[in-house]
């Protein structure tokens, strides 16, 4: 094992799990950030602080790669809205707490927006497939666990749509700058807008 398989700053061994998700966690990052055809398993291992033929000799191809990441992103989207289904006895309606959950993905970081990127990837014959698989296991998801009627189902994907492209755009990232922008993101974040500026918003560190 050479120094470039370890992290920065990592002085001991990682297990083959540990870094495995490392990795997960930096191509995550960096899907998000460059796209499917954007990113390069090269920039995967920069991201991840190791070398590349460990991520290739690991994952196989990028594609492959990608297709872990996505199915990882809608894993950890699933997971938080199953933690919200129970009723926390504040009178909360079931809407706004699994929009909260959603929006507390912003502390994973690169999820919202590699869920993005899969979801306009339609076009690829491999990871269209998934992604609409992947959709549509959050559509079973919310008729089937949350109870939400048809109609329900529509406003909130179409809500958290929204809220993927604000993120994707990374409109928190300009706050404060424009009056109507502002508006637009304390409209659709709520509550939880003080949260995501402080994750994402003008001053928040880049990944």
């Amino acid at each position: 094992m050479t120094s470039t398989d370890l992290p920065s700053g990592t002085t001991g061994r990682l297990s083959a799990a540990d870094r495995r998700e490392q990795i997960l966690a930096a191509a995550t990052v960096v899907f998000g950030e460059n796209g499917y055809a954007g990113a390069t398993t090269d920039q995967v291992a920069q991201a991840a602080g190791i070398s590349q033929p460990y991520v290739v000799r690991m994952f196989g191809t990028k594609q492959k790669l990608f297709l872990e990441v996505m199915n990882g992103a809608l894993g950890a989207l699933l997971e938080r809205f199953r933690a919200a289904l129970p009723d926390p006895g504040d009178g909360t309606i079931l809407e706004k707490r699994l929009g909260a959950a959603y929006i507390d993905l912003v502390d994973r970081a690169g999820v919202h927006r590699t869920l993005l990127q899969a979801f306009v990837s339609g076009n690829d014959p491999v990871i269209g497939d998934a992604a609409r698989e992947g959709f549509v296991s959050i559509y079973r998801f919310l008729r089937d666990e949350a109870h939400f009627e048809p109609a329900q189902v529509s406003e909130f994907l179409g809500y958290g749509m929204l809220l993927s492209v604000l993120l994707g755009i990374e409109l928190p990232r300009t706050f404060g700058k424009s009056a109507d922008a502002d508006e637009l993101m304390l409209a659709a974040f709520g509550e939880k807008c003080r949260e995501v500026l402080d994750v994402a918003g003008p001053s928040a560190r880049r990944v």
